[in-house]
């Protein structure tokens, strides 16, 4: 006796199953100031992110020429998780006039208004 032949179900439980394995990603933009480094923001990438120095000086140069520049894209909880490790880092001791750690937001990966 033949195998029945079952088509795949494509009801609600696999646009669950769907939207389950594909959460919206965010990017965590890191915003240019006058009150930090550069070996500041190397320091802190390195640190916080494990970039090689390169990799972070290409970070912090984007930072000082366009204002901004994305540091990781991620899942929206670990997307907070690192833009409060920036909160969290601090003011830049080499800068008398730094009072507090540099600033992040969090975008939407698929928002086109960051570029």
């Amino acid at each position: 006796m033949p195998t029945p032949v079952v088509a795949p179900r494509t009801g609600p439980a696999t646009k669950d199953v769907d939207r389950e394995l594909h959460s919206p990603l965010f990017h965590v933009v890191l915003l240019d100031d006058d009150e930090h480094t550069y070996d500041y923001v190397i320091e802190m990438l390195q640190k916080l992110f494990v970039l090689s120095a390169e990799a972070a000086l290409r970070h912090a140069v984007e930072i000082d020429s366009t204002g901004r520049t994305i540091v990781i894209t991620c899942e929206k909880p670990q997307a907070e998780f690192a833009r409060d490790q920036i909160h969290a880092y601090g003011a830049d001791p080499r800068m008398p006039k730094s009072k507090g750690p540099m600033s992040a937001v969090l975008i939407p990966a698929g928002d086109t208004a960051l570029a």
